[in-house]
């Protein structure tokens, strides 16, 4: 069959990887893809906000399956408006399971859904009020989509204050119209994967991501400074108990709220003392966590995304997954995740894949023939190794090989991990 990927980050690149490795897929096509995802599709010139083009493009070009890679296009009713067409992808209305924050807490208090307490706000002035009962510190979200950079963790009343403010007056654009206050949850993080069809479920891995810009989690949040997966924290019991208090249940009220959520269903986790409690839903892999479990997934990605677009995943043999852990460092442009500095040079990437190593590309771009960065968020240096410790040291040797002088990069990727492992 032909597919269609949507997206263009290391999220994508990592999917393209994946898919064009799948016995199913006749022909690979993405939009509107980077360089590194034209090295595994033929990239097509569509403007994926143009949902009819996209459809015309489908139509006119036998797509039997397109995998929706970021949220942004999921949000805005992509997958609706390709009714016909399989789409591995929630429509809109269940996509507000990352789209607005508020609706997930509201949807976890009406199915008693373990979370964090929280209260949501459309009004500046009834938020500030409110922040004081929740203590310090004290957690404030944009409700909307962000780019994974819409949350404040506020250590004084005075920070709280200073970031509802800046979400009300436009700092997040239309995502801050509204925001959600959250009782600080204590514990570690984790995040927990399943596909599904909108009836069956299937775990589909786990990873721990590295929000904070640097090393020893310090700085401000970002789209993700690297991954590692599995996430051992998150035993096989504590699994079962995700799948059956959080993931299993959200599932449920979907189908009967008549939006079955069809895809891959992200939780971001707490591990607390407590057991573990939801912090947000994404409605698609995450990034860069998706990398980590490209590079362990050990199947035909094309089929098993398939069955879910045609509701038919109990037809599908549980996913599996290679032993060895996986881990990515992400190469960042200098000012991220500020205002980054576009347009420099890169180049030993071939030196360093000769490592070993996969580099996804996230935010790259050609000119004139040399690759640039072209975004915050530029590389993925992914690796595997017999532990995590293993994978990590891949990892850097080829980190090391690549000449991005105005990038950098956290260098303590899976510590928690690491020290765990002794």
């Amino acid at each position: 069959m032909n597919v269609l990927l949507i997206g263009s980050g290391g999220r994508e690149h990592a999917l393209a990887w994946r898919l064009a490795q799948s016995p199913a897929v006749d022909r690979l096509f993405a939009a509107p893809g980077n360089p590194g995802i034209a090295e595994e599709a033929e990239i097509v010139p569509l403007d994926i906000a143009d949902h009819d083009a996209v459809h015309a493009f489908c139509a006119e070009n036998d797509i039997g399956l397109v995998v929706v890679g970021p949220e942004q296009p999921l949000v805005a009713g992509i997958a609706d408006a390709l009714a016909g067409i399989p789409v591995f992808g929630p429509g809109s209305a269940a996509a507000r399971l990352e789209g607005s924050k508020g609706f997930v807490k509201d949807l976890c208090a009406a199915h008693a859904i373990p979370t964090a307490a929280y209260a949501r706000h459309g009004n500046e002035g009834a938020a500030l009020a409110d922040v004081e009962r929740f203590g310090l510190p004290v957690v404030i979200k944009a409700d909307g989509l962000a780019a994974g950079k819409g949350v404040v963790i506020a250590e004084t009343a005075e920070a709280a204050h200073a970031a509802i403010a800046d979400m009300f007056g436009g700092g997040f654009g239309h995502a801050g119209a509204e925001v959600v206050i959250e009782e600080f949850l204590t514990g570690e993080e984790a995040s927990f994967f399943a596909i599904t069809d909108g009836r069956t479920i299937l775990p589909f891995g786990s990873a721990q991501d590295h929000k904070r810009v640097g090393d020893g989690d310090t700085g401000p949040n970002t789209g993700g400074m690297g991954a590692y997966s599995p996430a051992r924290v998150l035993t096989a019991e504590l699994e079962t108990q995700v799948l059956a208090e959080i993931i299993d249940p959200t599932v449920r009220a979907m189908a009967a709220a008549g939006t079955p959520y069809v895809g891959v269903l992200y939780a971001g986790l707490m591990l607390t003392a407590d057991g573990p409690k939801l912090i947000e839903y994404n409605c698609r892999f995450g990034d860069p966590e998706c990398q980590v479990l490209m590079m362990r997934y050990r199947g035909d990605l094309a089929a098993l995304m398939l069955a879910a677009a045609e509701r038919r995943l109990d037809q599908i043999s549980p996913p599996e997954f290679a032993p060895a852990p996986a881990l990515t460092v992400v190469m960042a442009a200098n000012g991220y995740p500020g205002t980054p500095a576009k347009g420099s040079a890169i180049a030993g990437l071939a030196d360093a894949a000769a490592t070993g190593a996969k580099v996804f590309h996230a935010g790259t771009a050609l000119r004139e023939g040399a690759l640039v960065a072209n975004g915050g968020r530029v590389l993925n240096v992914t690796a595997s190794g017999a532990s995590v410790r293993a994978a990590r040291d891949a990892a850097y040797r080829a980190v090391d090989r690549i000449a991005f002088p105005s990038g950098f990069c956290r260098r303590d990727i899976g510590w928690r991990e690491i020290a765990r492992e002794g």
